[in-house]
């Protein structure tokens, strides 16, 4: 994706204390309903977490600007209060978990490869069609 405003997908990944792995699924069953509006209001959207074994959280989300979204959150109260209640349940992180989890690099993405081999095939086809 080329234009200024394509959305970014982030993936992070964290580790929930294993004896706390229950307490932090209750948590989120349901989150705070203003939680989740302060979310929605930061621009992240088509946001999940997927547990694995040993504590292994994987978080997606999507947005169109990835740093006002930061920036909504780290002022916002509501998350703030949710955050400092959360960081106790993961293993090595120093901050708020919104704020200090690290993305992982995304290096495959099906919807982009399709669209730049269609393009491609597009860009042949007129090339070999202005001879």
């Amino acid at each position: 994706m080329t234009s200024a405003t394509a959305t970014k997908r982030v993936c992070f990944q964290l580790t929930v204390r294993p004896e706390l792995l229950d307490e932090y699924i209750a948590r989120h069953t349901p989150v705070w309903p203003e939680m989740l509006a302060e979310i929605a209001a930061s621009g992240r959207r088509n946001y999940s977490l997927f547990l694995g074994e040993g504590g292994r959280l994987i978080g997606y989300y999507e947005t169109d600007d990835e740093e006002a979204a930061q920036a909504y959150l780290a002022a916002s109260e509501v998350a703030a209060r949710w955050e400092s209640e959360m960081g106790r349940f993961f293993v090595g992180l120093e901050g708020r978990p919104d704020q200090a989890a690290t993305p992982l690099t995304e290096v495959f993405n099906l919807h982009d490869q399709l669209a730049a081999a269609r393009a491609a095939a597009t860009d042949t086809t007129e090339e070999g069609n202005a001879s």
